[in-house]
């Protein structure tokens, strides 16, 4: 019945705010735990791939590969290593790390569809993985949502990176496959950042000396 309906959503909704609550009650010390370990999940995951790509990627499309400055995210000004990270306010990291996932949910869907039809002997465990990557980054993202709302609103800012690459990764082989292991490439280094910044986060969150970072 209707009512029974009402109270069933009800019910729904108030778990739901219950786990939020619940959520946002953690200390920020755990939540940086939590998110640390799935940063580095991913990037893990996106080496594995790249690891797999190479294994049957003909050299000649090495030669043909776009450079690292032509990644959509490369416009965003990031530290280059972690001395430089550790001289970044928490609350620009967390803004970096957020902009970094939320412009990686578009290619990560193209490498998705791509992989189903992809030209490799690995096409089957290339798309597991990166159904893993697309299921750790939403759930990164959620959390850091979460982490920023306790930070402020400059943890909260995300720069807009939009990807312009289409979902078409071509026609021949060598063109798909191309296309496919530089947008790999690209995740991989922004995962790593990624990976690098919320480990900083968690450095001082805790209090350690930069060197034991």
């Amino acid at each position: 019945t209707m009512a029974q309906r009402r109270i069933s959503g009800g019910k729904l909704f108030i778990t739901v705010v219950y786990l939020v609550a619940m959520c946002r009650a953690v200390p920020v010390n755990d939540l940086l735990d939590r998110a640390s370990q799935r940063s580095d999940k991913m990037h893990s995951l996106s080496t594995l791939l790249t690891q797999e790509m190479d294994s049957h990627f003909p050299p000649y499309g090495r030669m043909q590969m776009p450079r690292p400055a032509d990644c959509h995210t490369s416009a965003l000004q990031t530290p280059n290593d972690k001395e430089q990270a550790l001289q970044v306010s928490e609350s620009d990291l967390m803004s970096l790390a957020r902009s970094l996932l939320q412009a990686w949910v578009d290619p990560l869907a193209v490498l998705s569809t791509s992989a189903i039809t992809l030209p490799h002997p690995s096409k089957s465990s290339i798309s597991s993985k990166i159904q893993e990557l697309q299921e750790h980054s939403k759930s990164l993202a959620d959390g850091l949502d979460i982490l920023s709302g306790k930070m402020g609103p400059s943890a909260q800012a995300i720069s807009f990176l939009p990807y312009t690459g289409g979902t078409d990764l071509g026609q021949d082989r060598v063109t798909i496959l191309n296309k496919f292991n530089f947008l790999l490439s690209c995740l991989r280094r922004d995962s790593h950042k990624i990976d690098s910044f919320l480990k900083v986060l968690r450095c001082r969150a805790a209090k350690l000396q930069p060197e034991l970072c």
